[in-house]
């Protein structure tokens, strides 16, 4: 009898059997159509968020964190696609230079700014900023971890940063939900003022979007991976 002693090969899914990546893509660019277009024409007058009295640079602060977030969100969907890391490795470092050095690093410097000042009120001021702070962190310490060539280290730091870089995108899901919850309330818990309901709305989805986000990618990190929940 003959016994096969060779290693068992292990396989990787094609592109097209990753189920997550069409669907994330068809999200993204969702998202740009709504959210850019009214700072494409570079008018303050469309913009959706108002700038504060006296700060008139506010605009332009929020155009830049809108461009430099936009070349982040592209850039760290092609990182995350195993298929693109794998046969692309030489791509993968330099749209990784960009997510970091043309993306993350001056979108959360410009984020810091407008987050200080976010018409919202106090509590979403705060949410948006420990974002942003939490957002250059995972992004420098995944940048450290790569030069250091501690590609493990590398890899969580970087989910954790994918992970606060698609958190706007969910805190947009999150706000029509927590309208629905709160605008029967207007005139009991907040006494029919207009602005107190805005701003509770947008402070339960800045901190709930930053929270969920955190979660989801640190359960996508300690999961098991599908051969050992057999095992």
């Amino acid at each position: 009898m003959v016994v096969d002693t060779a290693p068992e090969t292990k396989t990787r899914p094609v592109w097209w059997r990753r189920p997550w990546i069409a669907p994330l893509a068809v999200v993204v660019i969702v998202f740009f159509a709504y959210a850019l277009p009214p700072y494409l024409t570079l008018d303050p007058a469309k913009a959706r968020l108002p700038a504060p009295p006296g700060f008139p640079e506010h605009y332009w602060f929020l155009v830049g964190h809108i461009l430099f977030g936009t070349v982040a969100m592209v850039g760290s969907l092609l990182q995350i696609w195993p298929w693109f890391r794998g046969r692309y490795p030489v791509a993968h470092r330099r749209i990784g230079r960009l997510y970091v050095f043309a993306g993350v690093l001056p979108g959360g410097l410009m984020a810091l700014v407008v987050g200080s000042v976010s018409p919202a009120g106090p509590a979403t001021a705060v949410a948006d900023i420990v974002a942003a702070l939490l957002w250059l962190t995972f992004t420098f310490k995944g940048w450290q971890a790569a030069r250091q060539r501690r590609f493990g280290d590398h890899r969580r730091w970087m989910i954790r940063s994918f992970a606060m870089t698609y958190s706007i995108i969910l805190s947009r899901v999150i706000m029509p939900f927590a309208a629905l919850a709160f605008v029967p309330q207007l005139d009991s818990a907040f006494g029919g003022s207009q602005q107190a309901l805005i701003q509770s709305i947008a402070a339960t989805s800045a901190w709930s979007s930053g929270l969920l986000s955190l979660l989801l990618s640190q359960w996508w990190l300690e999961r098991r991976p599908r051969g050992a929940r057999r095992a």
